[in-house]
Parts: structure tokens; C-alpha cells; sequence
């Protein structure tokens, strides 16, 4: 009996003294997502928007996984210089491209379908392929902005280059339509996955060119997140289409599939875009 009393004593001192400890708590990481400048989403419609795909990466981590939304650039570069985020997702693509150059994030992944400079005329031009577009009067995004960076890019590429020509810069892609509608440019410049872009043929307008594809919403991983780790996430990732519900993870982002085989490119995208 007395031995009893003096476990059962011992035990209060422990608990008292802290000797004996509550169980730490589970892991908790964090998956910052930016949709750029074009989401219009506030915080709770992110997190909601997200959640599924936190917890695919939950599931390959056997960790917690909070959606953080980084409404301005400004956040998310910080986001990634401090390690705050664990995971990052975003648009456009030269900020994961950042993180990987610059702050020692990892590739995880791109999605599908790629991203593409479109260049686009209206209905009844004469222009027939990019080597036209010389010499006319061009309509881009902002100045600062990612597609006009790819866009121009992309024409370099193809010899035109833009300090040379005659370039007007809306600060909105929807406003490149309005200004070829109302005859104010010969031809303009929008992403792919822009809303105009999607719709531009359907209104009985042409595409001119389609640019080299580059890579679209990739998700990179702080270093501390380990390579076995990243290629649990990879799985969990590619194999999204083949249930019902990792489909509605893929509709719910916006995105067909998620694919694991751009990091090169994204290596190689911001030499591209020379920024």
C-alpha cells in the first residue's frame, strides 16, 4: 500500500512540476495561394476554394495543411523571403519561379493547360500571321504586368521587339478587346486563360499566333519540406483525376490536371521573361 501512495504521489509532483507534458501538437503547415491581380476573391471564398487541395497535400505530409491567402504581391514574396509559407500555388508564374531562384523553394508541380501569350485580332483584319504584326500599332497590358513581360518576350522572340514599335499598355486584359473593337490598335496581346481569351474566337474573332507554352499556376515547397515528401505530393497530386472526388478538386481550382514534368522550364522561365 505504501508503495502505492508514493506512485501516486510522485505522479502529482511530476504533473505539478511539468515533468509530465501535454502530447505536442500535430503539425501545422501553410499553402499560401495568389490568384493575382485578376481573382476577386476575399479570404474566406480562397480558403474554401482551396481547402481540398490542402488536404490532398495534408494527406502525402500526415500534417495539418491552412490556406493563406496572399491578396497582394507584396505578401507573397515576403511570404516566401521569410519561409512563412510552407507551400506556395500561384499566378501568375514568375513568383514560384522567384521562389525557386531566389528564396530555395522546390518544384512540386504545374498545372494543365499551360500558360500562352494569344495574340489576337477582330473580325475583318487583314493581318494573317505574327510577321504582320510589324510596323502596326499593338495593344498590351500594363506595362509591369506578367503577360505583357511574356508577351513581349514572345515577340522577341519571333524578331519583333517592342521598343521599336508603336504599343499602347490598358491596364486591364479586358480592355485590349475594347481597344481592337473600337479600331484604336491593329492587334493586341492576352493570356490564354484570360476571360477574353476564352471567349475571342466564339464572338467570330481571330487568334493570330499562340506563344511558346510556359508553365501555368505551379505549386513549389519550402526547403524544408523534404524530397521523399514531395514526391508523396506528387502522387497524391497525379492522381486527382482518377476519382470523383479528386475531379472536384481539379473543377473546384479551375485546372484540368495538375503536372509534374515543368520544372525545367520553370527553371529556365525567368532567364526567359529576362527579369
Amino acid at each position: 500500500m505504501k508503495a502505492v501512495w508514493m506512485t501516486l504521489i510522485l505522479g502529482a509532483c511530476m504533473i505539478w512540476t511539468g515533468v509530465v507534458r501535454a502530447q505536442p501538437q500535430a503539425q501545422q503547415l501553410v499553402l499560401g495561394i495568389s490568384e493575382g491581380t485578376s481573382g476577386g476573391l476575399d479570404h474566406a471564398q480562397v480558403i474554401a476554394k482551396y481547402q481540398g487541395l490542402a488536404e490532398v497535400v495534408a494527406r502525402a505530409m500526415k500534417a495539418k495543411v491552412n490556406v493563406v491567402f496572399a491578396r497582394e504581391f507584396k505578401q507573397l514574396e515576403e511570404g516566401m523571403q521569410t519561409g512563412r509559407f510552407d507551400f506556395v500555388m500561384a499566378r501568375p508564374s514568375d513568383y514560384p519561379a522567384r521562389g525557386m531562384r531566389d528564396y530555395s523553394y522546390s518544384y512540386i508541380a504545374g498545372t494543365k493547360p499551360d500558360g500562352q501569350c494569344f495574340m489576337i485580332v477582330p473580325k475583318g483584319s487583314t493581318l494573317k500571321s505574327i510577321a504582320d504584326v510589324k510596323g502596326k500599332r499593338i495593344v498590351l497590358p500594363e506595362q509591369v504586368a506578367y503577360m505583357s513581360r511574356f508577351c513581349s518576350a514572345e515577340l522577341r522572340d519571333q524578331g519583333i521587339h517592342l521598343d521599336k514599335e508603336n504599343v499602347q499598355f490598358v491596364r486591364e486584359q479586358a480592355a485590349v478587346g475594347f481597344y481592337l473593337d473600337n479600331k484604336f490598335a491593329d492587334v493586341g496581346a492576352v493570356a490564354s486563360y484570360s476571360g477574353i481569351a476564352k471567349k475571342w474566337e466564339k464572338d467570330g474573332n481571330r487568334i493570330l499566333h499562340k506563344s511558346v507554352a510556359q508553365p501555368y499556376f505551379p505549386l513549389v515547397a519550402h526547403k524544408r519540406i523534404r524530397p521523399e515528401q514531395i514526391k508523396a505530393i506528387q502522387a497524391e497530386l497525379i492522381a486527382l483525376p482518377d476519382s470523383e472526388a479528386g475531379k472536384e478538386v481539379l473543377k473546384r481550382i479551375g485546372i484540368q490536371q495538375f503536372d509534374t514534368g515543368s520544372e525545367a522550364r520553370m527553371r529556365e522561365l525567368l532567364k526567359w521573361l529576362n527579369i
